[in-house]
């Protein structure tokens, strides 16, 4: 059985053997697009060479490429343990021509590296293309053979449910083209039908590859003109093509995934190897672990939150095995195992992967007990009263004491077949705002010798916050009256402890620094 690291090194090898330049893997962390939240495909770090905005030294390129899709526009999160194939984290496998080669060579490039390196029968693959594009019906009909049966026209008839596919464009101006898209058919005892019908969502036929041929440049008015060099970018997921060849069906029971799942499930003896909660265990520390070691921390906003929301829903699929005390920063060390060849996994970056992680559980598992207690009993009672519907205000008082992201209460009703009530939840939502506005800047109503600017008071919305410390007292006469081990006070520029004022009680916590 060819292992997933030897499907990459293949396709790399390929393709340097065809004279292109191997380009490694760039950041999670998309600094130079601000239009992404995450690198989200190979093309990413291509992009300014495709507009033409950056020439390199190279006409041809091939990478194995870091992709996350836990935010923004493409978001796969909350699918992630329900499904065979969506990860938030994945590997995608490309080849690009910036005005070199074009259709027929791609085309045959993708099918010798399928049918002779990889050895897939051709009788298993079929591949679609754009309605209008004859040139690459020719190539797969006239060069490769497929018999027409094989070859799928799909593009934007009208009234068709398939009105964007086959055709690519990068933005609604800029560069775009249509695509031939290679699936394999997994056989007759799977449900589903071939792309283009009415039972393609069934998982028979699965695509595996997509070429996309970049021809035209479309305009602010839509008209389309064509490129002065045409080029080409593909995406083959790795995760698929490896279930592909070493004949598993879901991507859960490759080896990258079943050693990880072996090792999660050792978390707690009791657990079987077939849970649920374990794929997305598997799943989560890849995205977690990739994302700390490009910079990402968890944090209340951005990239940041978005992180958070990964750990947070493994953690609660942790906490649903039965597991009470922080773990999953133990899965860091099987991952670099498991993966640490191929992406940088030195001792000091994996180090600091684990400790962010332990910290965020630490922080974490001090709330979920009492989060899950109430999701829990209010489950329950909607439950004994025949409902299906929680309350908007139950899922906010989550969100807001708790630190339950919405969609993590969701994640559990949806086990539940329950759904949320997210108007309540909005409104609920949108009033917390309105009052954190009214509030505006905060400062204690402390005698203390200090003229900085306010301290932005964050406590009507958030229960944690990451902040700058602006100045500290230790001298002050105001430190006078504190307790024998305080000592001093600590200004920081936002903060979401309310002070003690007007009777009401302050606020305790914790303030924890890189440094320790």
């Amino acid at each position: 059985m060819l292992s997933s690291q030897h499907i990459r090194t293949q396709f790399l090898k390929f393709f340097e053997e065809k004279n292109h330049t191997i380009v490694p893997s760039s950041s999670l962390v998309p600094h130079e697009d601000p239009t992404l939240l995450f690198t989200n495909a190979g093309m990413n770090q291509f992009k300014d060479i495709f507009l033409g905005h950056e020439k390199r030294p190279y006409t041809k390129a091939a990478s194995s490429q870091k992709c996350v899709r836990a935010g923004g526009k493409h978001n796969d999160l909350e699918n992630v343990g329900y499904t065979a194939r969506h990860h938030t984290f994945f590997e995608m496998l490309g080849n690009f021509s910036f005005g070199d080669y074009f259709k027929k060579e791609a085309i045959n490039y993708a099918w010798e590296l399928l049918t002779e390196i990889y050895a897939i029968p051709k009788d298993k693959l079929l591949v679609t293309v754009y309605k209008d594009d004859t040139e690459a019906y020719d190539i797969w009909a006239n060069d490769i053979g497929l018999p027409a049966k094989k070859i799928i026209k799909i593009g934007d008839n009208k009234g068709s449910k398939f009105a964007s596919d086959n055709f690519w464009m990068m933005g609604d101006t800029g560069p775009c083209g249509p695509c031939s898209e290679i699936f394999y058919d997994h056989g007759e005892a799977i449900e589903g039908g071939p792309p283009g019908s009415k039972n393609e969502d069934g998982d028979r036929f699965i695509e595996i590859w997509n070429l996309v041929f970049m021809q035209y440049n479309r305009d602010e008015k839509g008209k389309m003109h064509l490129l002065p060099k045409p080029s080409v970018d593909t995406g083959m997921g790795l995760e698929r093509i490896t279930a592909v060849l070493q004949n598993v069906h879901s991507n859960y029971d490759i080896d990258i995934f079943s050693s990880l799942i072996k090792e999660a499930a050792k978390l707690n003896k009791n657990t079987p190897i077939s849970h649920p909660s374990l794929r997305v265990l598997s799943d989560h520390i890849r995205a977690t672990s990739f994302l700390i070691g490009d910079g990402v921390m968890p944090a209340n906003e951005s990239r940041g939150y978005v992180l958070r929301r990964i750990i947070r829903r493994a953690i609660r699929h942790g906490y649903k095995l039965g597991i009470r005390v922080p773990f999953f920063y133990k899965l860091v060390e099987p991952l670099s195992k498991v993966m640490g060849s191929a992406f940088n996994f030195s001792k000091e970056r994996k180090q600091i992967i684990i400790d962010e992680i332990h910290l965020e559980e630490q922080n974490f598992f001090e709330t979920i007990e009492n989060g899950m207690a109430i999701l829990d009993k209010a489950i329950d009672e909607l439950k004994l009263n025949k409902k299906s519907e929680i309350s908007g205000q139950v899922a906010f008082k989550l969100h807001d004491t708790y630190g339950f992201p919405l969609d993590l209460t969701a994640d559990v009703c949806r086990e539940n077949n329950i759904k949320i009530n997210t108007k309540e939840f909005d409104s609920a939502m949108a009033k917390q705002k309105n009052m954190a506005r009214s509030a505006g800047n905060f400062k204690a109503k402390v005698s203390i010798d200090y003229n900085g600017p306010n301290t932005i008071f964050l406590g009507y919305e958030n229960t944690s916050a990451t902040a700058k410390l602006v100045h500290i007292l230790k001298n002050d006469k105001s430190v006078e009256n504190l307790k024998e081990k305080e000592k001093g006070i600590l200004i920081l520029d936002q903060t979401p402890f309310y002070a003690e004022s007007g009777g009401q009680i302050g606020d305790k916590g914790i303030i924890i620094t890189e440094k320790k």
